[in-house]
């Protein structure tokens, strides 16, 4: 439940419109709601401000359907990260809203358009076209918790001069995600640019040398420009997260 819903809810008993025991039920599945398997965390959104996301990848549709559908009795914005094109049909069939992106894995059922919370725009820099997946789903999480998010794709150190093109975008951003595999030079080089915070993002894009993204991220947490944070490989939903906690007003 959100804080908004719940004032809501409390002053509809305070009015008389709804009564103490159509409260209770209402309430009753709070703080946690016990499918058997999975323990559904309705009070999140009132702790941290967001609801609960559902991390599909490794959970069967009928699975994610039953927490999502936990989630969105409770009027949540749902966001589901990891999900596998071939669950996708089921989750349609169970909720006709839901909006999919098949690039980021990405699938969100939206009760309530979010609220633009963030103070100022969050930039998502991806160094290639093969990190656009997780840059994607950087700004998508970013975009669902309230924030104004730009682009800029494709501007690896390889050809310098396509992220100098962007240094008014770069310097306007109050927080940037910058998305890259191989060897993880450019959160280093950005972070050198600019005066705001940023979270490196490495990817598990690269030859056989980059050991499936560790190198990028060896190299992001070596890096010797101040100000960079670094989340885990391939963790585009923990940078968007991070992102607009940073940005919130």
């Amino acid at each position: 439940m959100s804080p908004d819903r719940l004032r809501e809810l409390l002053a509809q008993v305070g009015a008389g419109t709804v009564t103490p025991d159509e409260a209770v039920q209402q309430l009753k599945s709070l703080p946690f709601e016990d499918l058997g398997f999975a323990k559904v965390d309705h009070h999140r959104s009132l702790r941290t401000g967001f609801p609960e996301v559902i991390f599909g990848a490794g959970k069967s549709a009928e699975q994610i359907i039953e927490i999502a559908r936990s989630l969105n009795d409770q009027a949540h914005n749902v966001l589901i990260t990891r999900l596998d094109d071939d669950k996708v049909a089921a989750l349609r069939r169970a909720f006709p809203t839901l909006s999919h992106s098949p690039h980021a894995r990405v699938a969100t059922i939206i009760h309530t358009p979010p609220q633009i919370l963030g103070r100022g725009q969050i930039l998502v820099v991806a160094a290639g076209t093969s990190d656009l997946p997780v840059a994607e789903e950087a700004a998508l999480t970013a975009e669902l918790l309230g924030n104004r998010v730009a682009r800029i794709t494709d501007v690896g150190i390889s050809g310098i001069h396509r992220l100098f093109a962007h240094r008014d975008q770069l310097n306007g951003a109050a927080v940037l995600i910058v998305v890259a595999g191989m060897e993880g030079a450019l959160p280093s080089v950005v972070a050198g640019l600019v005066d705001k915070p940023v979270i490196a993002v490495p990817t598990s894009i690269g030859y056989g040398a980059s050991f499936g993204g560790l190198a990028a991220l060896l190299a992001m947490l070596n890096s010797c420009a101040a100000g960079v944070t670094v989340v885990n490989i391939d963790n585009g939903f923990g940078a968007g997260v991070a992102a607009a906690l940073i940005n919130r007003a």
